[in-house]
């Protein structure tokens, strides 16, 4: 089954990181991405420009109208996504278990559907 990883921070406790935390937490990231590349369970991720850059789109008076800034207003943001195929919700939360980003903000996991409402 497919797994979204998202991933939420905080700017404040990014920010509030040494260079050399900051890369760390890239390197052990990088590393369990190797892993499960090599595992056959990493599909692909990408982290997220500043909530700031985004665009949030809605349907009003038959029109579509943009805002700036992310959809929702909340401290913590989506900052970067990562998806996997792997046997079950326990696995997923070992990978999770394992992401340094579970220290900075937190990781929601999230089964993925087909169209139909269908396990993918």
């Amino acid at each position: 089954m497919k797994y979204l990883l998202l991933i939420y921070s905080a700017p404040q406790t990014w920010s509030a990181l040494t260079p050399e935390e900051r890369a760390r937490v890239v390197r052990e990231h990088s590393a369990l991405e190797r892993e499960l590349t090599e595992s056959g369970e990493y599909i692909g991720g990408s982290a997220l420009a500043d909530p700031e850059q985004s665009k949030a789109v809605r349907f009003r008076d038959g029109s579509p109208v943009v805002t700036d800034g992310p959809y929702l207003e909340a401290k913590e943001h989506l900052a970067g996504y990562d998806m996997i195929d792997c046997e079950s919700m326990e696995r997923a939360m070992e990978i999770v278990a394992r992401n340094p980003h579970i220290r900075l903000g937190g990781v929601e996991v999230r089964p993925l559907i087909d169209p139909c409402g269908l396990e993918m």
